[in-house]
């Protein structure tokens, strides 16, 4: 894949039916991040059986009609994604989850994880909500680009995750108002 390529990448979001004719595409990027050490809730080397079901889940998610999935894709297949979970709780129902930006690492530094979280934005705005949440782990260059966004920090929670080396490390809370 050339960097030419994905520029002209679409974000597109997808209904139960599209994300599962998309599903071995998931797997390969969540495989590709997990395998690349981000903290994404699995350790390396990430079993594709596993990440299926993760994929599974979340399809299901989606066809319940609650879960906001978004990919970028181009050409060369899908590049990344990006999840949005607004809660349903009565007293919540402005707020909602980011969970599980993902980009795979030949597509990674060219703006595709800005654009997945802009996309996204628009996607809660749209649907009423006016607080972002999310956590990812602290240091990262996730959490640098979601500073870069205008995410706040909320507070470090210290031992959070298990690393691939067999550490606690800790995950930073954040939150954007839209």
């Amino acid at each position: 894949m050339t960097d030419a390529v994905i520029p002209t990448a679409e974000i597109r979001r997808l209904d139960a039916a599209a994300a599962a004719e998309r599903i071995d595409g998931l797997v390969e990027v969540l495989c590709d991040v997990v395998d690349g050490g981000a903290s994404v809730s699995f350790l390396p080397p990430m079993d594709p059986a596993l990440a299926r079901r993760f994929w599974e889940g979340v399809i299901a998610a989606v066809d319940g009609g609650g879960r906001v999935l978004l990919v970028a894709e181009s050409g060369a297949g899908l590049l990344g994604s990006v999840q949005l979970d607004p809660s349903a709780t009565p007293n919540q129902r402005h707020r909602a989850d980011v969970m599980k930006l993902l980009v795979h690492r030949r597509a990674r530094r060219l703006g595709l994880g800005r654009r997945l979280m802009l996309a996204l934005e628009d996607e809660a705005r749209r649907a009423g909500r006016s607080l972002l949440t999310l956590d990812t782990w602290t240091g990262s260059p996730a959490e640098a680009l979601y500073r870069s966004l205008g995410y706040t920090l909320a507070g470090v929670i210290p031992g959070y995750a298990l690393a691939a080396g067999g550490t606690l490390e800790p995950t930073s809370v954040m939150y954007k108002a839209l």
